[in-house]
């Protein structure tokens, strides 16, 4: 049985001319240690994903439909007093600009034990204090920092402070919403190794949300590709690198830069990503594919799987076109 189960997922953003339907039937099964890469341009629905998979929208936003399984319980369901006690406990995010996230006016381990007194009030102070400073250890930072301010930190330290903030209440699974931005390289790979290793050894399930392709083909198992608030393809990292199925897919690579290979032609993606509001019924890649045919105007394609963990939204593979 999976971790987590996210079924139709779909949220809206209320607009003065109709709905932004920025996030359409989103479904996807998350094992324990598995790591999945959600993958696509600005304005293709990633983050909405992550909020909504946390039953995190406000207005204007609105889920629409859908259900999010964890522990045999249904996230969107919950209230907000049930969602409070599931929120960090069981399901945790590192959000955009997780650096400036800190408050700075508290010692950063003050607001680690925040969490882990709210979620667990049986435990005392002692048990609390000392918990927090495994978990900066955990993650690469001397336990002294306990009483360190956030402007006292560099990035990356800050970066791996939210990691341990997301970490303190044992969640089962993690949501990365372009964690790493902002930050070198070094950094970078140094966060992204750090929650592999964590999420291998806990056996929890992680979810990174970015638009970097190198970084997310180099820490996750399996792939999602998003575009226009749909999810088009999703398989196994080795089948995206190797045998990409979907246009937009095979586009997206073509438009990155290759460090092995500088005689690479880097090929960029026509045209622009569709509005949203009130969108046509017909494939959203429609006007910027260099491969479709009539049947792609008349009728937006389903996800369906073309062999063991690969499925596609395309007209071109499986029975789409029946």
């Amino acid at each position: 049985m999976a971790l987590l189960e996210v079924r139709n997922l779909t949220t809206y953003y209320e607009t003065k001319i109709g709905y932004n339907e920025a996030l359409q039937g989103l479904s996807f099964d998350l094992e324990a240690g598995g790591i999945l890469g959600l993958i696509g341009e600005s304005g293709c629905g990633k983050s909405t994903a992550g909020f909504s998979m946390m039953n995190m929208i406000e207005y204007p936003g609105k889920i629409m439909d859908g259900e999010v399984i964890l522990d045999g319980k249904d996230l969107i369901k919950m209230d907000r007093n049930e969602l409070r006690k599931v929120l960090w406990k069981d399901i945790a995010m590192i959000p955009q600009s997780a650096m400036n996230a800190l408050n700075p006016a508290y010692k950063v381990g003050k607001q680690i034990l925040e969490a882990i007194k709210l979620h667990f009030p049986e435990m005392s102070q002692e048990e609390a204090v000392a918990k927090v400073e495994h978990l900066l250890n955990l993650v690469g930072i001397d336990a002294k920092w306990y009483h360190g301010y956030p402007h006292k930190l560099s990035g990356g330290m800050k970066q791996r402070i939210i990691i341990a903030m997301a970490l303190s209440c044992d969640p089962k699974v993690i949501i990365s919403d372009e964690a790493t931005t902002g930050l070198d390289v070094l950094i970078e790979a140094q966060i992204l190794a750090l929650l592999k290793k964590i999420a291998l050894d806990r056996g929890l399930g992680l979810i990174i949300i970015s638009h970097d392709l190198n970084m997310v083909t180099a820490i996750c198992n399996r792939i999602g590709i998003m575009y226009a608030g749909m999810l088009v393809e999703l398989t196994t990292t080795e089948n995206v690198l190797r045998n990409p199925k979907h246009p937009y897919t095979r586009a997206l690579f073509s438009s990155q830069i290759d460090s092995k290979d500088f005689d690479k032609k880097v090929t960029s993606v026509d045209g622009v990503v569709p509005k949203l509001v009130n969108p046509e019924d017909k494939c959203r890649f429609y006007d910027r594919c260099n491969r479709k045919f009539e049947m792609c105007e008349r009728k937006c394609p389903s996800l369906i799987s073309i062999s063991d963990n690969h499925r596609v939204a395309c007209y071109l593979e499986g029975d789409n076109h029946e």
